[in-house]
């Protein structure tokens, strides 16, 4: 794949989490003019509440011939385990203007929708495409691997909605698409980043033309029967913290409140995507639990903050959105497409044994991180659950897995001469603060510098080969974390 102007990553340092309160080519033909037919009012299509229920995947065929140009490289047992995943979707990212056209070798978006469309008439069942909505002006205003290509300005709001928004919508408005359920992840980072990074210029500058923008593409694509609306809410490393967590409820609630038709406009939200964080941690079911006289969530590790994985805090910021105004229908989506953290690392049993919560963390949490801040290219990461709709039940609000984040592309590269766009959390030689005084290695894996979008076969075999569940496997995996353990016996205490 060739440099794009942004970067199909999230999160970005420690120090944003807190800051609030504390291969085939495919020619040039498929440059095919936008259309503007639009489904009238009256379309007749049904808007499940969710759409991942019951439906069929679209693969996109650029992500699929990319996986299969690996494991046809690297053969044998591993080439057969790493193309079973292309066998998993994956969304598509409109991460700047030229990707709605698409290139010589990207697919553009009425490409990928006639593709759709062609699975969809022989399926016995809706086809669900899933896209990304990336490109609002000042684009990740705390981070330099993923800048955006508009400037937050009020020209540059202008060339969002005018260039970018409307002929997305025109699209995914089409009458021949009418028919396919289209999830649309709406600018992953921006309310965080307007909720947490007020202390910093460029955040400043961009939260106006972040919600405004986000106000405008919730009103454009709510308006379209077949479309479903999700709202990035970072991960629980970052907006865990109650601190966090009640402003950005009110935000994101702030900026629904805004649409036409208000909370409506919003399907639900996805949180850890293009992230690392597990989606469970089994042997750390209870964060106040004590060991050596302290809770766990007090380890440097987590830093008070009370969730560990993706699933309590998806729970926990829903019951959140639900006071801030949201119906308690409103669907939560986790990315989990490199948050697995399985190989030899991985525990297997709860360890007892430590007696200060730093060791006992450390003995017993899947994510094996030294730092929960890293996210640029995360070494010993893993390909987590498969996308699965209703992982917990119907009744629970976790509505779907979904695998947004490609597993096998860049997060990004780190600055040098030709490297406009890197970013010191990518460099595997650098180092991070906590904001607390402590410094951690990025944790991203050795010996590489790839930017941002381009295929990272290092990177990919790590994932596939720390997959968990492993790929191919017939278990679930934990998806029922287990009790907190009883009676546990601490011999003595350290500082």
């Amino acid at each position: 794949m060739p440099h794009l102007p942004s970067a199909r990553r999230r999160t970005s340092s420690f120090a944003r989490f807190r800051t609030a309160a504390a291969v085939t080519a495919l020619g040039a033909a498929m440059l095919v003019p936008i259309a503007a037919t639009t489904q009238s009012a009256s379309a007749a299509v049904t808007h499940v509440a969710n759409p991942y229920a019951g439906s069929t995947p679209y693969l996109n065929p650029n992500y699929v011939a990319e996986v299969n140009a690996q494991a046809s490289a690297d053969g044998g047992t591993t080439g057969t385990t790493e193309a079973k995943v292309a066998g998993y979707q994956t969304a598509i990212w409109m991460d700047h203007i030229g990707a709605i056209a698409g290139d010589s070798t990207h697919l553009g978006l009425k490409a990928q929708l006639d593709n759709a469309e062609t699975q969809a008439a022989g399926s016995s069942t809706p086809v669900l495409f899933e896209v990304v909505i990336y490109d609002l002006p000042g684009r990740d205003c705390a981070a330099l691997a993923s800048n955006g290509e508009i400037p937050a300005t009020t020209a540059g709001l202008t060339e969002y909605e005018s260039q970018y928004v409307d002929p997305i919508a025109a699209l995914l408005g089409s009458s021949s698409y009418s028919n396919l359920r289209i999830s649309t992840i709406i600018e992953p980072d921006s309310l965080p980043n307007a909720v947490t990074n007020t202390n910093l210029a460029a955040c400043q500058t961009a939260t106006p033309f972040y919600e405004s923008g986000v106000e405008y593409t919730l009103n454009k694509l709510h308006a379209i029967p077949n479309v479903y609306t999700y709202l990035d809410i970072g991960h629980s490393g970052w907006l865990g913290w109650s601190s966090n967590m009640g402003p950005a409820a009110q935000e994101f609630a702030k900026v629904a409140k805004a649409t036409t038709a208000g909370v409506a406009s919003v399907d639900g939200f996805i949180s850890d995507t293009a992230n690392t964080t597990p989606t469970d941690e089994p042997f750390l079911p209870n964060s106040t639990l004590q060991v050596g006289g302290n809770p766990l969530d007090s380890a440097n590790f987590y830093q008070y903050n009370p969730y560990f994985d993706e699933h309590s805090y998806d729970e926990a910021m829903h019951a959140s959105l639900v006071s801030a105004g949201f119906p308690s229908s409103v669907g939560m989506l986790i990315d989990t497409s490199r948050n697995g953290w399985g190989g030899s690392a991985r525990p297997t049993a709860l360890n007892s044994s430590p007696t200060n919560v730093n060791d006992y963390v450390a003995a017993n949490k899947v994510d094996k991180r030294t730092f929960r801040g890293d996210w640029c290219n995360v070494n010993g990461a893993g390909i987590g659950y498969r996308p699965t709709a209703q992982p917990y039940g119907a009744s629970d609000p976790i509505i779907a897995y979904v695998w947004i984040k490609p597993p096998g592309e860049s997060d990004g590269d780190y600055p040098t001469a030709t490297h406009t766009h890197g970013d010191p959390h990518c460099d595997p030689n650098g180092t991070q603060s906590d904001g607390n005084g402590n410094t951690y290695p990025t944790g991203a894996i050795p010996g590489y510098d790839i930017p941002a979008g381009d295929w990272f076969a290092a990177q990919f075999q790590q994932l596939v080969a720390n997959a968990y569940p492993a790929i191919g496997s017939t278990g679930g995996g934990d998806t029922t974390p287990p009790s907190a353990p009883s009676n546990l016996a601490v011999t003595g205490t350290t500082s």
